[in-house]
């Protein structure tokens, strides 16, 4: 069995596919927090009318930079989650992929909710699910 990544390499993975970005999408990422943990908090999946924790991979919580207005008082910082129990489960399942492609995807992914696309403009021009 192939060695399963650690939180910290999810952590390396994710980070170099920020670095990977095009300005002024690279610089903008950088100022997003990055949060690798094994498993969605009870209460993102509550929020999200989710019961199984392996259906989430990855999770934005913040406002969208094309909704930001300077008026806007920030609760907390912009983050970017990834979960890696549930992207490994869908890693093993899919055994067609390199973690870390899948690793930049659910990045990317989310990174694109920041920058104010939807699940639908997303998925318009992914052909990850081909």
């Amino acid at each position: 069995m192939q060695h399963e990544p650690s939180i910290s390499d999810f952590e390396t993975m994710a980070r170099d596919t920020v670095a990977g970005l095009p300005e002024p999408f690279r610089k903008a990422a950088l100022e997003v927090a990055l949060r690798v943990v094994d498993w969605p908090a009870h209460d993102m999946l509550r929020e999200l009318g989710m019961h199984d924790p392996l259906n989430l991979t990855g999770l934005y919580e913040g406002i969208p930079a094309t909704e930001k207005s300077f008026m806007d008082q920030p609760y907390a910082p912009d983050t970017v989650w990834l979960f890696r129990r549930p992207i490994l489960a869908e890693w093993r399942e899919r055994g067609n992929v390199e973690i870390a492609d899948l690793v930049a995807h659910v990045t990317i992914h989310e990174f694109a909710h920041h920058f104010g696309w939807s699940d639908a403009d997303i998925a318009s021009i992914d052909r990850w699910w081909e």
